[in-house]
């Protein structure tokens, strides 16, 4: 039998369902391997919207869970389970096969995941009017969310709570921070905000865009008629951008996709899934379907539903996935730059972190967007040469590349695609079977990096909250 030990202090958690979270059947009929305690449950952020949350305490031989920092991990998509993904597939104590992750983000911090927005993973909603339909209607959600969370356990209120994102979780993140920033400053939410990190983000989704042809050109991947195609469906979507047309520009955005599927067939090698896999689906699958494997699905509304004990029994896990992304769509091509750069105004810690290889968020649309902000230290920003970043584990090899500025920081994450933490696992697994272990990349080092990364800026970030502007 497996005991989650859900209230670190004592007692027990009620679940949202009316169980009592207690006691529960071992995964798959196998003793856990977790240590670490765990806390889950569903707040109800609107009237019939139902949103999920799985908290892991901290599970650190060096340190008590209230003096580690609180992370909250946004996945992407929209329609992406931080739960079932992020969880399993990248930070969590586990990973797919439930064995225990030698490089998890609990072992250096209390980590949060919440499916959102509603209707993604085993969040759900009752009737078509429970989705949001734009990131302020995410960030309005969240915020209710998290103001329920840090007044059920007080315990988190003190300790630096951070919120990492990854792919269009980055666009949700940053509008999440611009309303935290202000209930915190209001006193309406209760926590110590210290800083947020945008990774491979879909911050500014036109400069993306209109950087795949120059990308795959300089790598190779695409000829010089190639180009001409992807060059020429990028300027439909920027057209329709520049005429407000946010729908037609979602759907053109799909287009230009296709027109790469079609004329960089090298992308069907699994040696370039780095830049994105390869799609064959409908629109609204095109983002989450990589997010929702056979694999992770059968896991997730199997031994893990039975494990939560609280799912409702007409949910299913990522049952609502593809309408979370279509009520979105009017929303997924209109840019956040402006929230990154209220937040950076405000003197919040804002870090952009980029895969290398990543094609969806390529580095140099990122680049482009960070040189339009408005902020009074992008100039010496700018002025700044990188650092290189050696890997702590194998002096003098890079994995990394960083520029930082007051409460700015960009961090070049090298041989990583898109989903950082995901692509490293899985370029290592390919490249060990097609190249016989003769890996270009050499992946558990780059992954000890990026976890150095994390305690870097969880360092960095140790800002008290009474320093923080007020957003107005």
């Amino acid at each position: 039998m497996y005991s989650s030990q859900l209230n670190p202090d004592g007692g027990s958690e009620q679940a949202a369902a009316g169980k009592t979270a207690g006691v529960f059947e071992s995964y798959a009929g196998l003793p856990s391997p977790l240590t670490s305690k765990e806390v889950w449950s569903y707040v109800e952020v609107r009237d019939g919207a139902h949103m999920f949350w799985w908290l892991y305490y901290a599970d650190s031989p060096a340190a008590q869970y209230k003096d580690l920092p609180l992370v909250l991990w946004l996945q992407g998509g929209p329609g992406g389970s931080g739960t079932g993904f992020g969880n399993f597939e990248e930070i969590g104590p586990l990973n797919r096969d439930l064995e225990p992750r030698k490089t998890s983000w609990v072992q250096a911090a209390n980590v949060l995941f919440v499916d959102n927005p509603v209707g993604t993973g085993f969040s759900y909603t009752d009737s078509p009017s429970g989705y949001a339909t734009n990131v302020a209607m995410v960030a309005s959600d969240m915020l209710v969310l998290l103001k329920h969370f840090f007044t059920e356990r007080p315990e988190f209120q003190s300790i630096p709570f951070h919120i990492f994102s990854e792919s269009y979780g980055g666009k949700m993140a940053a509008a999440i921070s611009l309303e935290l920033s202000k209930a915190v400053a209001q006193g309406t939410v209760k926590c110590n905000f210290a800083g947020v990190a945008l990774g491979d983000s879909w911050i500014s989704p036109l400069d993306s865009v209109m950087t795949w042809g120059p990308y795959l050109y300089s790598t190779s991947l695409l000829d010089d008629h190639g180009l001409a195609d992807v060059s020429s469906a990028a300027e439909a979507v920027k057209e329709a951008v520049e005429q407000q047309q946010f729908v037609k520009a979602t759907e053109l955005w799909s287009v230009a996709e296709t027109v790469i599927e079609q004329v960089g067939t090298v992308l069907e090698d699994p040696q370039y899934r780095i830049l994105f896999d390869v799609i064959r689906s409908l629109l609204t699958r095109r983002h989450i379907r990589p997010l929702h494997s056979q694999s992770l699905s059968a896991l997730m509304n199997g031994p893990i539903r039975k494990k939560l004990g609280i799912i409702p029994q007409n949910v299913t896990w990522g049952g609502q996935a593809e309408e979370v992304f279509s009520y979105m769509a009017g929303d997924f091509m209109r840019p956040v730059v402006d929230i990154v750069d209220q937040l950076l105004t405000a003197g919040m810690n804002v870090t952009v972190y980029n895969g290398q290889l990543d094609l969806i968020v390529d580095t140099i649309g990122q680049e482009q967007w960070v040189n339009r902000l408005k902020w009074d230290g992008l100039p010496g920003f700018q002025n700044l040469r990188w650092t290189p970043l050696d890997d702590p584990a194998s002096p003098g090899i890079t994995g990394a590349f960083y520029k930082t500025n007051k409460n700015f920081a960009f961090y070049w994450i090298l041989k990583a695609g898109h989903m950082v933490r995901h692509w490293l696992i899985f370029n290592n697994s390919v490249h060990a079977k097609v190249f016989n272990m003769r890996c270009m990349v050499r992946t558990v080092k780059v992954f000890r990096t990026f976890d150095w990364l994390i305690q870097k800026w969880a360092k960095r970030w140790s800002v008290v909250t009474e320093n923080i502007r007020l957003i107005t």
